[in-house]
């Protein structure tokens, strides 16, 4: 039995791409369907009824009828906005750094409905929590655990010793922590304070009504942001475009 040409779906808009005079090809992430694509025509003029309901960072229900390459989008409803996320330079920026995560990790076509509900719950924890920047250590560490790239903190991944509280070493390239008898081999690595660790595992294994408890000192944050981004960037072979303007925002407040 053929699929129905015409369809409508949960969507986050994670990217937009101009096509022509006025329109545009969206990157949507959707619930059952995982990373889509679609052509929104005419969303760039003016009048357009559909282009506020197609913005970056906007949680539609889309309608689509299926073309020989790309589906068209027919129409859209909001269902969240995330109007004070756009409304705050920084939210937006750790916003468009999450979303960049998304599509830099996901292949089209591919239904993942737990990172569609991560996604959802990242972007409204942005818009209420105090803590941003746990919002987004949470994410990270919880969007590599999807993906199957969860690194391991329990024990040294090359003598496969458990860790002692001591100051360890994480390797992006072994894909978790030296002990500091194996971090002497010349790997690349950062070191991590015994207290930057326990956070690391907790992240990584509690839930967040534990973790949003936490104070996390300026310092242990940054510590924490280096090694996760050495890893998502090994990982992807190349830098998150988004982080620029995020560091930019954040030396200038």
């Amino acid at each position: 039995m053929s699929e129905p040409r015409n369809y409508k779906t949960e969507a986050v808009i994670i990217k937009k791409t101009r096509l022509g005079e006025a329109d545009r090809i969206l990157t949507m992430y959707t619930p059952h369907l995982g990373k889509i694509q679609a052509v929104a025509k005419g969303v760039r003029q003016p009048k357009s009824k559909m282009s506020g309901h197609l913005e970056l960072l906007t949680y539609s229900m889309v309608s689509l009828a299926r073309g020989k390459n790309l589906a068209t989008v027919t129409g859209s409803q909001t269902i969240n906005g995330f109007l004070s996320i756009k409304a705050d330079l920084e939210l937006t920026s750790y916003a468009l750094y999450i979303i960049e995560l998304v599509n830099q990790f996901t292949e089209d076509g591919i239904e993942d409905y737990p990172l569609f509900k991560m996604l959802i719950d990242a972007l409204e924890k942005l818009s209420t929590e105090k803590n941003r920047e746990l919002v987004l250590r949470y994410f990270e560490v919880r969007l590599l655990d999807n993906l199957g790239y969860r690194p391991q903190l329990k024990q040294c991944v090359s003598c496969r010793t458990q860790l002692k509280p001591v100051l360890n070493c994480f390797c992006p390239g072994s894909g978790g922590m030296l002990c500091p008898s194996c971090s002497r081999g010349g790997n690349f690595s950062y070191s991590l304070s015994v207290n930057g660790l326990k956070v690391f595992r907790l992240l990584q294994d509690g839930d967040y009504a534990t973790i949003s408890r936490l104070k996390m000192p300026k310092e242990l944050n940054s510590e924490l942001e280096r090694v996760i981004r050495a890893y998502i960037k090994y990982l992807l072979e190349k830098d998150i475009k988004s982080i620029a303007w995020l560091e930019t925002l954040k030396r200038s407040i």
